[in-house]
């Protein structure tokens, strides 16, 4: 066998690596990460593989500087990368440029990403949670109307209080159409306002399976609602955006269905102790007004019987009044007859009976002889008359 040139090592292994980097400038990869090495350079050396073969990956520092997240062995990633070959040892790899994670990483990255962007924005915020009716007169349910979690809320409300009617708002809850049609019954039901309280949600499964409650298109729709929302998407572990932004998260979809539901026998219940309590202050408050009525009617008399009492009383005040007068009459006669006798003791009339006179000249009583002289006209007063006397 002959050929047409001869090649040593080094020119081989540089015309292999320009026939691949000019054949394959841009592929994009995915594998599983392996062999992972960061040395102090910053440069991020591993091997991608799959179950049948691997190949070894280069990224350095000035494309890896902007990955947001740190490469492990055993991640799932796509990688944008040219093809080529390290000349000095003929290792076929490739000089990666961009790298994203796959599979639930992917998703759990993006997650938390949005759930920091609503959280910002105060979407997740309690002042914004509407309370849930007490008794709702129709119950709606948006999910799918094949799956098990329908079954499970209807069979959870049928058994709690079966009088409550449910509307189901079928929605596709899996697959890259799912978070619009999710929002769309939503929407529906809003624009009915046929129910006063909805159930969102569905049965368990992967996160990939869960994703469409963790779109941000579902996100605002729960928090724009009217009507008050209860996320129930999966099993108790599982968390998505849809649970933060709702007015009630439930653990499991059943468990949504006994939160937004009377129990019709808790209610039986409370009524019959209602019922009875009520009763018995009714009994107490019409014994009260019983007994205030006997009481009136024990005090309530015939108008003649008063009027009777009334007069006796007046005559018995009269008694009283004439008793008391004719003491104060008598009372009043002896303290005049006292009087009149002291008077009498001090008046002169009396003295005059005892021989006494009053002498008088021209009016003036004489008290003395200096007020006489010979001739002088007196007039003396006895008790029983007057007498006119000449001075001699």
């Amino acid at each position: 066998m002959s050929t047409s040139k001869t090649y040593t090592v080094s020119q081989l292994n540089n015309a292999a690596r320009n026939l691949l980097e000019s054949e394959f400038l841009h592929v994009l990869v995915e594998g599983e990460i392996s062999n992972f090495v960061c040395p102090a350079s910053g440069h991020w050396y591993f091997s991608l593989k799959d179950d049948k073969a691997q190949i070894r990956g280069a990224m350095f520092r000035g494309a890896n500087r902007h990955v947001r997240f740190k490469p492990e062995n055993g991640l799932q990633v796509q990688v944008t990368a040219k093809v080529s070959l390290y000349a000095p040892r003929g290792d076929y790899q490739l000089i990666i440029e961009h790298i994203e994670e796959l599979g639930d990483g992917a998703l759990r990255r993006a997650f938390e990403k949005l759930q920091q962007k609503l959280a910002q924005e105060g979407l997740f915020s309690d002042e914004f949670k509407q309370p849930l009716p007490e008794l709702p007169k129709t119950i709606g349910v948006v999910t799918s109307s094949t799956g098990a979690a329908v079954r499970d809320i209807i069979k959870v409300l049928k058994r709690r209080c079966p009088l409550i009617p449910i509307v189901i708002y079928p929605s596709l809850v899996q697959g890259a159409t799912a978070a619009a049609s999710i929002v769309k019954q939503i929407e529906i039901a809003n624009q009915r306002q046929e129910c006063d309280v909805l159930i969102v949600g569905r049965g368990g499964g992967s996160l990939e399976d869960l994703w469409p409650f963790n779109e941000e298109t579902v996100a605002r729709a729960i928090y724009e609602s009217s009507i008050p929302i209860v996320s129930a998407v999966g099993h108790e572990i599982d968390v998505t955006i849809a649970d933060f932004v709702a007015d009630v998260r439930a653990a499991t979809p059943s468990a949504a269905a006994e939160i937004v539901s009377p129990n019709l026998e808790e209610w039986r219940a409370n009524l019959v102790g209602l019922n009875l309590r009520l009763t018995r202050e009714l009994q107490q408050i019409l014994r009260t007004h019983f007994q205030t009525l006997h009481y009136l009617r024990k005090r309530l008399r015939h108008p003649g019987q008063k009027l009777q009492e009334q007069m006796q009383h007046l005559d018995y005040l009269w008694q009283n009044l004439a008793k008391a007068t004719q003491g104060l009459v008598q009372k009043k006669q002896t303290q005049l007859a006292n009087t009149t006798r002291a008077l009498n003791t001090v008046s002169p009339l009396a003295t005059l009976e005892r021989g006494y006179s009053i002498l008088q000249k021209e009016e003036a009583v004489i008290t003395s002889i200096k007020q006489l002289k010979t001739g002088d006209k007196i007039l003396a007063t006895v008790h029983d008359g007057s007498i006119n006397c000449v001075v001699n």
